[in-house]
This record gives structure tokens, sequence and C-alpha cells, in this order.
């Protein structure tokens, strides 16, 4: 099973290349820096509720969008 902060980052990069955005612009939409969105999507970060407001707020989705359902 895949840990939270790995299936959260698949989301968020999911998100982002669905709305046909690089990191830059999503860090630009976010106010974080490029560097930060790549460890995030590739789980290296522990995204704070303000950060995880801000994609939710950039992305247009209710927070329980970022939260993919656990794997069987």
């Amino acid at each position: 099973m895949k840990a939270v902060r790995a299936r959260f980052g698949e989301r968020v990069r999911q998100l982002r290349q669905a709305g046909g955005w690089s990191q830059e612009e999503l860090a630009e939409r976010t106010n974080r820096p490029w560097t930060y969105i790549g460890g995030a999507e590739r789980g290296e970060r522990n995204p704070t509720l303000r950060v995880i407001a801000d994609l939710t707020k950039a992305f247009g989705v209710p927070i329980r969008e970022l939260f993919p359902e656990r794997e069987s």
C-alpha cells in the first residue's frame, strides 16, 4: 500500500496535468517554489493545511478531491 504522501502527490500531479499546467504554473498559482510542487508530487513533502487549501483553490476542487481513496 502506498503512503498517503505518495498518493496525495500522484493526485496533485493528475490534477495539474489535467489542467495542462506545468509545475511552474501551479507553483505560481499557489505562491510556492516549483521545487516544492515537484517534491509534493513525488511524495517527498508533507504539505501543511495552508498548502492543501491553496492547492484546492488553484484547482477549483473540494479538498476531498486531493485525497484518493485507499488502495485495496
